[in-house]
């Protein structure tokens, strides 16, 4: 299946916390959108790595993706090798994006800037010619995304654009609350993490008004770039 999106996330809930309403918003475009987690999160002070798989999969219907997957890498301590840059690569070649989604380029978490910087190297190398991988026991086609670009996390990065996701916010907040073992759930037990509270919440719509407000919208969802973002027409700046 081709994608026109492919997000890449160190942990299940990564992509939906940064860009869930981004995604959400090219799914309502008809944008064909998939979701690869690295880990199953299963480090996490609350919940499982089954639970996590599962909360994921829900996560997904809500957003409308048209695939996800996990590469089981290990959590905390997944890293920057031969075997895990083949294993993104043969997902780059299995989906085709032509747009690529990813961690940021630095964050608290380490595994954050850890995904960002494998997913990135991943991208690269899926378009060389000699880099070869199979799938399935068939030669996977070389392909490099056209853009790729790193959502923001927890820390605050100023964005090179920002998307308008007013309209898909509450969307976005739902995929988010899909992962009810980690987030604010008055019947859940466990121990008080930093994104347990229900100011998390409250954080993130706050971060989404501070992304929003520059730009004139309600909330919005700020990226980075590594390459130029080319225009043939100012007003598509507008």
């Amino acid at each position: 299946m081709k994608l026109d999106v492919l997000a890449f996330a160190a942990h299940p809930d990564d992509a939906e916390i940064s860009a869930g309403g981004t995604i959400a918003k090219l799914v309502s475009q008809g944008k064909k959108v998939g979701i690869i987690d690295f880990t199953q999160g299963e480090l996490g002070s609350r919940g499982s790595a089954e639970l996590r798989i599962i909360e994921a999969t829900n996560s997904a219907e809500i957003l409308g993706l048209s695939a996800r997957e996990n590469l089981k890498m290990a959590d905390g301590f997944f890293v920057h090798n031969e075997e895990n840059l083949r294993a993104v690569v043969k997902m780059v070649r299995k989906y085709q994006p032509e747009i690529v989604l990813m961690n940021s380029v630095s964050d608290r978490h380490p595994d954050h800037g850890k995904g960002s910087k494998l997913a990135s190297e991943a991208c690269f190398l899926s378009g060389l010619r000699k880099v070869e991988t199979e799938l399935e026991g068939e030669e996977q086609e070389l392909w490099r995304p056209k853009a790729v670009y790193h959502y923001i996390q927890d820390y605050f990065i100023d964005p090179d654009f920002v998307v308008d996701i007013t309209p898909f916010f509450q969307k976005k907040m739902d995929s988010i609350k899909a992962f009810r073992s980690q987030f604010f759930d008055p019947n859940a037990s466990g121990p008080k993490t930093p994104i347990s509270g229900e100011d998390f919440f409250d954080f993130l719509e706050a971060r989404a008004m501070q992304f929003g407000r520059p730009i004139g919208v309600k909330y919005g969802e700020g990226f980075t770039v590594e390459r130029y973002v080319g225009v043939d027409d100012l007003f598509s700046l507008l």
